[in-house]
């Protein structure tokens, strides 16, 4: 899939000073400002990825449903949400995260295949738009629920085409061996849809497919998309209410550039297979809006050289970007100011006690010293969602930039904090 074919450009670039900047700041008097590391976002870049979204798939009767999973900050999603955007939530906290970001529980899609009653209860009591189910189980606690609450409710179910997407296996979700969706082989998802039908405590709201994430073919989306709407044209000539088509997201971006997406051509296919079939569409992208808007900022500590090789150490770790030692992920990482000729290989790694702790492998890089500005690009999506306080780190900060001001969304919570939040136990005195 074509990516960075545009006239935008990376929100990332080099100042007249030769600093790398986002929306007329410096990085560097940000991470200042701020401290170190720090997730720093572009509005604007947000703004443009959402937008050109939504013009690509404009000629289609449908809705996009931003994947709060990729970036779940309040200020992004109210962003998004002022954009038009709904919300597609998998967790009860996903729910409250957007309903305090202003969203409307009826534009928002809960998927997952784990939803607890309580979560189910939760979903249904605000008004939920749409839950896709994914198994007979789910079908039925959703049915048993609905009718303990005595409302209908809105149910679109989730079916697994067996289609690859040719992406990372821990992102893939296309195929039967994954634990994502009805199987659409021996005729299972016809049944549980047309009992979904008959149920009245249930209204039909559709079907879902979601065959993985960071997709950069069209061929596994046509397959997959082609397989879901000739399962819903025979469950609606059939007589069964289908009213909604859930298309689910991936659609890959370019971590090399990190430069913007071009949506034109999945735009085009969508257009080419759903135009005219009579179907209300979903969608969900979530990295491909967020990802190359975001990048972390973080400070060398210090330069180590070994017998082997060379080894930057910043603040930052891989509990704040898991990404590389969870999916052996490639980032683009740009000095801060203005960059030097590449002298030799480096690791550039964190202060975390693993080996696997590191941001970039085997990268050329110049020389640089104690308090040197990097950024690790492409970091907008899945960065600050994975975080946590492994080795009792705090993670970094957030803040997004808005008109050329600096705003913080989220600042990076003290130790103390964490360590308040637990009790030692009255243990019982130890005799000697």
């Amino acid at each position: 899939m074509p990516t960075g074919a545009t006239a935008i450009m990376c929100p990332f670039h080099r100042d007249d000073n030769k600093q790398l900047s986002v929306d007329g700041l410096s990085l560097g008097a940000i991470a200042k400002q701020y401290g170190s590391p720090v997730y720093v976002y572009s509005a604007a870049g947000i703004t443009d990825a959402f937008t050109r979204f939504q013009n690509a798939v404009a000629p289609v009767n449908g809705k996009v449903y931003f994947a709060m999973k990729a970036n779940s900050a309040l200020g992004i999603l109210a962003l998004i949400g002022k954009l038009g955007g709904g919300m597609d939530i998998v967790s009860a906290g996903e729910l409250a995260r957007a309903i305090a970001a202003d969203i409307k529980p009826s534009d928002m899609v809960f998927s997952g295949v784990g939803k607890t009653n309580d979560e189910i209860r939760q979903a249904l009591a605000c008004g939920i738009g749409q839950i896709n189910a994914e198994s007979p189980a789910e079908v039925a606690a959703i049915s048993t629920i609905a009718q303990e609450m005595n409302i209908l409710a809105p149910v679109a179910l989730r079916v697994n085409v067996d289609v690859s997407p040719s992406t990372h296996a821990k992102i893939s979700t296309g195929q039967r061996n994954t634990k994502f969706g009805i199987s659409t082989n021996q005729r299972e998802a016809c049944k549980i849809y047309q009992q979904m039908a008959e149920d009245p405590h249930i209204s039909p709201a559709g079907l879902a497919v979601h065959i993985g994430s960071q997709i950069r073919d069209l061929a596994p989306f046509e397959r997959a998309y082609s397989a879901l709407l000739a399962l819903a044209i025979e469950l609606r000539d059939a007589g069964w209410p289908v009213p909604n088509l859930d298309l689910g997201g991936g659609v890959g971006i370019d971590y090399d550039t990190a430069g913007p997406t071009d949506f034109t051509e999945y735009g085009l296919l969508v257009q080419r297979l759903f135009a005219g079939q009579g179907f209300h569409l979903g969608f969900e992208p979530g990295r491909s809006i967020i990802a190359n808007n975001g990048a972390l900022v973080t400070r060398v500590i210090y330069v180590k050289h070994s017998d082997e090789k060379r080894f930057i150490i910043v603040d930052a770790a891989m509990n704040d970007l898991l990404r590389p030692t969870l999916y052996e992920a490639h980032h683009a990482i740009w000095t801060l100011d203005e960059p030097n000729i590449s002298t030799s290989k480096a690791d550039i790694v964190g202060p975390v006690c693993e080996t696997g702790d590191y941001l970039g492998l085997d990268r050329d890089m110049p020389n640089l010293n104690a308090g040197d500005g990097l950024a690790i690009l492409s970091a907008g999506a899945y960065g600050a969602t994975m975080a946590s306080n492994y080795n009792s780190r705090s993670p970094a900060a957030e803040v997004m930039v808005i008109d050329g001001t600096a705003h913080l969304l989220r600042a990076a919570r003290p130790i103390a904090d964490y360590i308040n939040d637990e009790m030692v136990p009255n243990f019982a005195p130890i005799s000697k």
